[in-house]
């Protein structure tokens, strides 16, 4: 059986943590931030960690990710 390719979509927006977990940088900071409140821009600041279903099915895109 061949290899599994890694999906680079995926393997370029999430980072696997030491504990397994799933982290995406939040959207919306790129620009326009004027707009958007210091308070918003804070919580934006800080990765998103992906939890349940949607962790499974995207560490299926990612062969290394697999425990």
């Amino acid at each position: 059986m061949p290899k599994m390719k890694t999906n680079k979509g995926v393997a370029k927006r999430i980072k696997i943590t030491g504990t397994g977990k799933l982290m995406y940088r939040k959207a919306g900071k790129r620009h326009l931030m004027g707009s958007k409140s210091s308070k918003r821009t804070r919580h934006m600041r800080r990765p998103g960690i992906i939890a349940g279903v949607e962790a499974q099915r995207l560490r299926r895109l990612l062969p290394y990710g697999v425990p």
